[in-house]
Formats: structure tokens, C-alpha cells, sequence
């Protein structure tokens, strides 16, 4: 089968596109024929040595796919050829026509669900709900602020922040950004390019803070918003695709009273498989109400899966980014 391989960590041009073995399935497993690919920043970072991750080279990368199942093993009774699925892997993988996973870790699509959008529904909207739900708390008439609001993570919390019934301000850095996430329900937009973040917010919650903030950015972003937080508010750590981790001043946490409080979705994951489900089978309804959706940017074939990465790593996409074998 072909698969994008990464021999060692390097330039993201230095992926190859080559033939690789076709993954062995075992007794509690499921090999699946891929249809998709979700693109996520992790991938990027991954494969050049970046991420606090580092596999055995070489691998196959990518974590979050859609498919239809080939073969089950012989433990394996929930599942059948034919069926439609969508997973995470547990050591990447998912770049390549095939991949064998733990058949626990394969939720069955819906037929209403196209496989493009199972493939970008997992990771992106699975970080958000569980950054929001678990992580937060999140009630019904608190404010939640979004930075990145347009990409693939800051998309879906604005999505499942309106579900849960906050009023959602987006954050982004051009006013296109903001017209999509307008267009997926932000109540308020701010563009923290052209405009005075930290003002912004003072005078929008009238010098009460933000209840949460969903931080995928980092940097300075992050700084500007330790200062405007409501008490009992959640400063939520997702990430940092604007390459800077900040470092917080405790003082304030103490001071204003809020908690900054870490999102690692994929140790949740694994921690606690019965509270994913619960989570997975929550977006799924959303999404069959219309509450959440999956705005696919682009699609790229899998051997030009360097330049899908590359996309999202320095912060082109708008929504999310999926490879088709």
C-alpha cells in the first residue's frame, strides 16, 4: 500500500510518498480501508521533531481518519467488514490506504455523515467539547472568548460553545476569519490584529472579564487575556500554534481568582475511553440537529500531504483540512 512515511525528523518536504507494509491485524483489532484524513497541528510538529511526541522513525503520521472496515480479528465482535467507521490511532498511522487500530477505538459513522467530515469531526470538535464540557464546565449564559476562531479547534468551540448556550466572542486576525466564524454562530468578533484586544474585552464584559477563554494560540494572546478574567473564570490551555508558550505570572491567578486549567484531549481519551464515548455520541446528535458541522477548507491527495501540513502549520486554514488517499 502507499503511505507517507517519515524516515527522520526534518523539513516538512522531506516526507516521503512510498510504498509501506500493509499493517498486520491483530485479535482485538480492525484493518480499515482509509477514506480520510483529518489534518491537525500536532501532525506538522510531529514529523519535524517539534511535539513532545517522539516515535520510533520510520513511521507513517497522522492520527484521526475515516474509513470502511476490511477484515475484524478474531476477539472483535462489534464491528464487520463493510461497516463505516471513524478513529483515532494510538501511534499515529493514519496516513496510508490501510490501518489496522484497536477495534475499541472505531466509532461507527452514520450514513448521513460524509466520510470527508467523520475524518475532521474527532479531533477538532473532540478537543473543544471535552476543553468546554469537562474541562470548563461551561454554562448556559457565560461568556466564552475563542482565539483562533476560524481554524479547525477554534471553529468547532465556537460550534459547541453556542450548543452549550454561551455567548461566544470570536478572536481572529483578519476580518475573513471573523466572517466565518460569524457565520458559525460567534455573537461577538474581534479582530486582534486591527484591534485593541485587552480594551476590546474590558469594555465588551464592562470590566468583569471573560468567564472562559479556549487558547489554542499562546503567546501574547494568551498574556492579554490572563488579564481579563472574570472570578471563577477557566483560562483554557489548548495549545500553541503561534509557536510561543508563554509563562504565566501566578500572581494573577491568585489576585483575580480564576484557574488556568491544561486541555490534553488525547490522554483523556485514553484515561477514560467511557466518558470519550459519552462525548462522541453527544457531537454526533449535535450534529445531526445542525448544532455542530465540519467546515472542510480544502482537500488534499495523500501524496501532497506535506503541503496540507505545511497549511496548518503556519495558520492558513480556515475550518479543516483533509487528505484523501
Amino acid at each position: 500500500m502507499k503511505a507517507i512515511v517519515c524516515h527522520d525528523f526534518a523539513p516538512l518536504e522531506q516526507l516521503a510518498f512510498e510504498d509501506w507494509p500493509t499493517p498486520d491485524t491483530g485479535a482485538d483489532e480492525a484493518l480499515v480501508n482509509v477514506a480520510a484524513i483529518g489534518v491537525n497541528f500536532p501532525d506538522a510538529l510531529l514529523v519535524q521533531g517539534l511535539y513532545q511526541a517522539k516515535p520510533e522513525r520510520p513511521f507513517v503520521p497522522g492520527a484521526e481518519f475515516s474509513g470502511v472496515v476490511e477484515a475484524v480479528g478474531e476477539n472483535v465482535t462489534h464491528l464487520k467488514k463493510g461497516d463505516r467507521v471513524v478513529g483515532l490511532s494510538t501511534h499515529y498511522s493514519a496516513c496510508a490506504e490501510q490501518i489496522s487500530v484497536p477495534a475499541a477505538r472505531l466509532i461507527p459513522v452514520p450514513d448521513h455523515i460524509p466520510m470527508q467530515e467523520a475524518a475532521g469531526l474527532i479531533l477538532a470538535h473532540g478537543t473543544a467539547h471535552y476543553a468546554l464540557k469537562q474541562r470548563a464546565n461551561l454554562q448556559p449564559g457565560e461568556t466564552l472568548l475563542v482565539l483562533g476562531a476560524a481554524g479547525g479547534t477554534g471553529l468547532a468551540a465556537v460550534q459547541i460553545g453556542k450548543a452549550m448556550g454561551a455567548t461566544v466572542i470570536a478572536g481572529c486576525s483578519t476580518d475573513e476569519k471573523l466572517n466565518l466564524a460569524k457565520e458559525n454562530g460567534a455573537d461577538v468578533l474581534i479582530n486582534y490584529n486591527s484591534d485593541d484586544l485587552h480594551t476590546q474585552l474590558r469594555e465588551l464584559t464592562k470590566g468583569k472579564g471573560v468567564d472562559v477563554v479556549y487558547d489554542p494560540i499562546g503567546g501574547e494572546l494568551f498574556n492579554v487575556c490572563s488579564r481579563n478574567m472574570a472570578p471563577a473564570g477557566r483560562l483554557l490551555v489548548v495549545g500553541f500554534a503561534g509557536g510561543d508558550i508563554p509563562k504565566f505570572p501566578v500572581n494573577l491567578a491568585l489576585v483575580k481568582e480564576y484557574a488556568v486549567v491544561g486541555v490534553f484531549f488525547g490522554a483523556f481519551t485514553r484515561r477514560d475511553p467511557a466518558a470519550y464515548a459519552d462525548n462522541m455520541r453527544e457531537l454526533l446528535a449535535w450534529y445531526k440537529d445542525g448544532k455542530v458541522q465540519v467546515h472542510i477548507d480544502a482537500t488534499y491527495p495523500l501524496a501532497q500531504t506535506a503541503e496540507a501540513f505545511a497549511a496548518v502549520m503556519h495558520r492558513k486554514a480556515r475550518g479543516k483540512l483533509i487528505i484523501t488517499p
